[in-house]
């Protein structure tokens, strides 16, 4: 199975984005999905996670009331919607996805650049 983010572009701060991780398999489910970003020179960054069921598990303070994840049941796919972007959100966005019951993500998807100009 592989994973495919999309939606990436430029846009200036105080834009949205909405980015989609889908799945090479309509079948794959997955009992957690994380979006992930990594900034030059800087750590990779959990910003959300959703389970299976649609339920919205973590979203990082750093993009909290801006950033919203959710399932697309009828894509099989999950999306991060961004909001009032700014200048550091700026990086790459990867989606990955993990069993229940475990912490290690299995499945990583190329990630999509996301660029927010001031």
């Amino acid at each position: 199975v592989q994973l495919q983010a999309s939606g990436g572009g430029l846009v200036q701060a105080g834009g949205s984005l909405r980015l989609s991780c889908a799945a090479s398999e309509s079948t794959f489910s997955p009992g957690y999905v994380g979006w992930f970003r990594q900034a030059p020179g800087k750590e990779r960054e959990y910003v959300a996670g959703i389970t299976t069921n649609g339920v919205t598990v973590y979203i990082a303070n750093s993009v909290k009331g801006r950033f919203t994840i959710s399932r697309d049941t009828v894509k099989n796919a999950v999306c991060l919607q961004m909001n009032s972007l700014k200048p550091e959100d700026t990086a790459v966005y990867s989606c990955a996805a993990r069993n229940a019951g475990t912490l290690y993500f299995e499945w990583w998807g190329q990630g999509t650049q996301v660029t927010v100009s001031s």
